[in-house]
């Protein structure tokens, strides 16, 4: 996967030096992401993030283009679980949110004027990781809380890879629309002392990431 993104760096320089037309931008919207493989309990959910950053596009025809961006993207998981024995009921939530800057460059292609299909490898760069757990407990009418917050990124990896694909339609020359998939091919844990998080047996668990953004060129 190194190779693969060092070669799109490479496609990246030279599509600017043969670009007819070259354009930059800035996107943001909404992620929905979880954690997927066997190191993850059946009961994890998605959770909602943000991501934003600047692209730029290269064009090297109509139909043809390539798109560099770099991101900061809030990813992660979430799992609860509810119990109530007639006397006390307990509710307990737990996150694991995660923070990057990922530098995707997607290979586009343009079917038809206006509508777009992309695909492309992805580099992630671990800034900030932390574990979130919330228990509520009812008891007689008396409720109590508990909040707790960890530091974990020093039991996860620092660089991410993942491969892309998607697509978009471009309202005008400037406005434009995306959905895209971006499924992990990197183990995100690096260290044993992270079992037992989210009922993990081993440390086999990538990011998945579906985001919806609105994003302008300039």
């Amino acid at each position: 996967m190194k190779k693969v993104f060092l070669s799109a760096i490479a496609v990246c320089a030279f599509g600017m030096a043969n670009a007819q037309d070259l354009k930059f931008g800035v996107r943001a919207g909404s992620n929905f992401s979880t954690l997927t493989g066997d190191a993850v309990a059946d009961d994890v959910k998605m959770q909602v993030g943000f991501n934003a950053g600047g692209l730029m596009e290269i064009k090297f025809t109509d139909m043809i283009s390539l798109q560099p961006e770099v991101l900061f993207s809030m990813q992660g998981a979430k799992t609860s679980d509810t119990d109530n024995n007639g006397i006390t009921l307990t509710e307990d939530e737990s996150k694991i949110n995660l923070s990057y800057i990922n530098v995707p460059v997607m290979f586009k292609l343009y079917p038809v004027k206006g509508f777009y299909l992309e695909a492309g490898p992805q580099v992630g760069f671990l800034v900030d990781a932390k574990s979130k757990d919330e228990t509520r407990t009812v008891t007689g009418g008396v409720e109590t809380s508990e909040s707790t917050t960890t530091d974990i990124k020093g039991n996860l990896k620092t660089v991410d890879f993942s491969f892309n694909g998607g697509l978009g339609f471009d309202f005008t020359e400037n406005l434009f629309i995306n959905a895209r998939y971006s499924f992990g091919l990197t183990n995100v844990y690096d260290a044993p002392a992270f079992l037992g998080v989210f009922g993990i047996t081993d440390l086999d668990a990538k990011n998945s990431v579906i985001s919806l953004n609105l994003g302008y060129k300039f």
